[in-house]
């Protein structure tokens, strides 16, 4: 076992937590700290094999540790975070940003036992993390997008293939995956090279004139560009039915998550779009919250699982106020302060499921008549494209806390007042808009004469 001397202590502090101990992960091998009073050898590494975290886990139990303080490394935490679990103990996976080392000689030895330190005086903060069912779920869903920007990039090489053809079905009509799209590639691929023969697998609801779609098809026929086009239609196909297989797993996990004493009531489903989940996403989360998130504008199937996977059902007992919500959603500034002063207050960039898709459910309102577009315009027209959506997305994830911890239904004044006072807010705004135009009329009237 490796021992280094014990670092120089940088904190003065009353112990938190004293038995805590401190784990520096890597891919191959992963150091212990303990305190130095626990044991002769307060530091040992352990291989990264599943056997090895065993002994790990057995060596901090017999020492009597309780917590367990470890870096979110990659992905190499998740078997020992699992284990420590079984066995009992607590275990605090925080953000490496947090937990910068002291200046001096860096080295695995010197991380744990940095770790422990802090720990141990509790200085640290667990990310949050979910149960393993939904966990399961998020597995899911988030391989369902990776599996969405696979058959995104098929369709690409579908359209290049054809480009290079001089094909230009992708001009003519809005998706060669739909109906009239389908039949016409899978036509080109078993053979048939007939313009209008292509042409008459038009549905009726297409908009592009007869002709026109004729014309698209004429092409000169290659034999590898045509090569190229099977290949990645048989892929295409073939991602289909992995997507399918991926809602039916997550419909399994989310019927689990149904909970007690919630009133039945049907949900309709939503509009089915291209892409969007087989089952009725709505109803499944009705049965888990209680309250019907999906009617939230903006707030689509995906958008809503994606939510759901990522936070789980109790909300409450995860983030006690709606600002912790909105801080781990990175939807609010990181405001520093020095002499009384705010240096600076941007939205520090952190990758976060969640409050992407509470992003990408505002940047889907630019064209809404509701309250929520006339907001995100406004705020567009004060602050810019980039935090008008960070502003949108923000009373979103409000307004969703707010819906799912207080078991309300949706309503798009439950922040700021009632639909009267909007709308007296939109009379002043638009009086000011007419007052403008008048000015702006009378002036060039006066210029005339």
């Amino acid at each position: 076992m490796h021992i280094e001397h014990y670092p120089k202590k940088y904190i003065m502090a009353k112990v938190i937590n004293p038995n805590a101990a401190g784990i520096d992960i890597a891919s191959n091998v992963h150091y212990a700290a303990v305190a130095k009073d626990k044991c002769k050898n307060p530091v040992r590494n352990f291989k990264g094999f599943t056997k090895d975290l065993h002994e790990l886990a057995q060596w901090l139990v017999s020492l009597g540790i309780e917590t367990a303080a470890m870096e979110s490394t990659g992905s190499y935490w998740f078997q020992l975070y699992t284990i420590l679990l079984d066995y009992g103990i607590e275990v605090c996976l925080v953000n490496a940003y947090h937990v910068k080392n002291v200046p001096g000689r860096k080295t695995d030895v010197v991380d744990a036992q940095w770790l422990q330190e802090l720990h141990e005086n509790g200085y640290l903060k667990a990310c949050f993390q979910p149960d393993n069912l939904v966990r399961e779920l998020r597995t899911y869903v988030r391989m369902r997008k990776q599996i969405i920007r696979d058959m995104a990039r098929e369709t690409q090489r579908m359209q290049k293939a054809m480009v290079c053809m001089n094909i230009k079905l992708h001009d003519v009509i809005s998706d060669i995956n739909g109906e009239t799209g389908s039949a016409i590639v899978n036509a080109i691929i078993n053979g048939e090279r007939d313009p209008e023969r292509l042409a008459s697998l038009r549905n009726y609801r297409v908009k592009c004139p007869q002709g026109t779609l004729t014309k698209s098809l004429q092409g000169n026929w290659r034999d590898e560009q045509l090569f190229c086009l099977r290949i990645a239609r048989e892929r295409y196909l073939e991602l289909e039915k992995h997507l399918l297989r991926v809602d039916q797993e997550s419909e399994k996990v989310i019927k689990l998550l149904r909970q007690e004493g919630v009133e039945e009531k049907k949900v309709k489903p939503r509009a089915s779009k291209n892409k969007q989940p087989t089952f009725n996403v709505g109803q499944h989360l009705y049965n888990a919250y209680g309250v019907d998130v999906t009617a939230i504008y903006g707030f689509k199937q995906t958008t809503a699982l994606t939510v759901f996977s990522e936070t789980g059902v109790n909300l409450k007992a995860k983030f006690p106020t709606v600002k912790q919500f909105l801080s781990w959603l990175n939807l609010v500034p990181n405001n520093k302060i020095s002499g009384g002063k705010i240096l600076s207050s941007k939205v520090p960039k952190r990758k976060n499921h969640a409050g992407q898709a509470f992003r990408e459910a505002a940047n889907g309102l630019w064209n809404a008549h509701n309250p929520f577009g006339d907001y995100l315009r406004a705020k567009k027209a004060k602050s810019g494209p980039g935090q008008a959506i960070v502003a949108t997305a923000k009373k979103i994830a409000t307004i969703f806390y707010k819906m799912v911890t207080e078991k309300v239904e949706f309503d798009p004044y439950i922040i700021h007042g009632n639909r009267q006072k909007y709308l007296q807010n939109r009379v002043k705004v638009l009086s000011k808009t007419i007052n403008r135009f008048n000015l702006e009329l009378a002036g060039i009237e006066a210029s005339k004469y």
